[in-house]
């Protein structure tokens, strides 16, 4: 004789708690990136971009199709994460972030100006 029943979780609610989604591009991309190495990496056509902390690869490449018309060739993402600092004194922390690095066909641009 069994004496517990075995019953089944609902995993319909957790699904749904846990899914972000974005409904503009200015939610995911932050700005560009201007860096000395940014710029360099303009010339091998690809460009740097700061983007939210939780962006997926496929929102950014999707927000890039948006907001400048051309198809990324591949994403890269690094996440840098928050560190001490001591400035004048004093003891901080610097804010940690995430960017992308977004390569492109060789004929397609991104104007970073407008």
């Amino acid at each position: 004789m069994a004496l517990l029943k075995k019953t089944k979780k609902d995993s319909s609610a957790s699904k749904t708690a846990t899914a972000k989604k974005y409904t503009l591009t200015r939610d995911i991309l932050i700005g560009p990136r201007v860096t000395e190495k940014a710029s360099v990496m303009t010339e091998k056509n690809a460009f740097t971009f700061d983007v939210a902390r939780d962006a997926t690869k496929t929102e950014i490449a999707k927000a890039i199709m948006l907001k400048y018309d051309v198809v990324p060739l591949k994403i890269t993402t690094v996440v840098t994460k928050p560190r001490m600092v001591f400035v004048r004194g004093k003891i901080g922390t610097k804010s940690g972030s995430k960017k992308a690095m977004v390569f492109l066909k060789k004929g397609d641009t991104i104007d970073l100006a407008a």
